[in-house]
């Protein structure tokens, strides 16, 4: 699979990479052995980034990524972490001796002396002004527990503030077919910058797949049933923020646009590497086959300009005003 380099890190990504939330929780229950099947098989068809994060199960999913990259010392992985969401979200949280703390345990789960690359992980919006962060942040880089380091967003603006820091390697922020006010403003700027952007929540949590209809029933331990107007966390984290109801119907007709040879969620997937700027994309997977069809999306070929213009129809249509006010 092709790789584009973060320029700011002189890392590689493969264009399409996996997330990792899917295999430690809030998405229902995945078994270990499937979940490290999902990863083999992403290995497999060439991925080259898992992200993952601190929280994700209490740490089971960074957990997983090392038993399955002992037993692989033949592959070169780059694995992003994210830190900051096992406190009380307030500024004063975002500390260095915090950061040391939550780096040790990361570092513990993974089983590695140095983290690759570490994101804070959408921490409240004064954080990403704050100087005192960023010294914190070069203070990990110059003892060594971390290569790079990064952010994960909510909105664009907190994106564009990051880019302004010099040592930010990476923006990771919620980019779709429903979600593309990021286009504007946020991937020029990284692209200026060498800042490397990382598209997640890339198929709004299932729905450009094409598979819910309005009667679909979510697991009640799956943040599709708890978390759908925000009772959890950011609201936009689910579904891209778009009201279910009017999500099914916007992804059917999504799902009707797909060429031939695409499934719903590769054109989807597509259409985000296709943006330029885009580093990596990062659809999660909960079974290999999953995992094999979103890799399959970056040798798929380029999009026909009449596929590209009905998806920005479609969205200016049906999805813009619902979400590029909040985010």
């Amino acid at each position: 699979m092709d790789e584009r380099v973060i320029d700011r890190s002189g890392q590689r990504a493969s264009i399409v990479g996996l997330g990792t939330w899917q295999l430690g929780a809030d998405w229902g229950e995945v078994d270990e052995k499937d979940a490290l099947a999902v990863l083999e098989t992403a290995a497999e068809s060439g991925v080259t980034f898992f992200d993952t994060a601190d929280v994700y199960g209490d740490g089971r999913s960074e957990q997983t990524i090392a038993t399955f990259l002992r037993g692989r010392p033949d592959l070169h992985v780059l694995v992003a972490t994210k830190m900051g969401r096992r406190v009380d979200q307030i500024p004063e949280n975002y500390v260095l001796d915090n950061f040391r703390a939550w780096n040790d345990r990361s570092r513990r789960n993974l089983g590695v002396d140095r983290l690759d690359l570490v994101q804070l992980h959408c921490p409240p919006t004064p954080v990403y002004s704050s100087g005192e962060v960023y010294d914190a942040l070069d203070t990990m880089v110059e003892e060594e527990r971390i290569a790079a380091y990064g952010v994960s967003v909510e909105t664009c603006a907190e994106a564009l503030t990051a880019i302004a820091r010099p040592g930010v390697a990476g923006v990771q922020i919620i980019l779709n077919p429903f979600r593309m006010k990021p286009l504007l403003e946020v991937l020029p700027a990284a692209r200026e910058a060498g800042v490397g952007i990382i598209a997640r929540v890339p198929l709004a949590s299932g729905l450009l797949s094409g598979k819910y209809t309005k009667d679909t029933v979510f697991a009640a331990d799956d943040h599709r049933t708890y978390n759908r107007h925000g009772e959890a966390f950011d609201q936009g984290e689910t579904f891209s923020g778009v009201d279910y109801a009017t999500g099914v119907e916007a992804a059917a007709e999504f799902a009707a646009l797909a060429p031939e040879g695409y499934t719903p969620a590769q054109l989807a997937l597509r259409w985000i590497i296709e943006q330029p700027g885009v580093t990596t994309v990062i659809p999660g997977a909960r079974n290999p086959g999953q995992a094999r069809a979103n890799a399959a999306a970056a040798k798929l070929p380029q999009l026909p300009e009449e596929t590209v213009t009905a998806i920005r129809e479609l969205y200016d249509r049906r999805i813009k005003d619902q979400v590029e006010n909040r985010w």
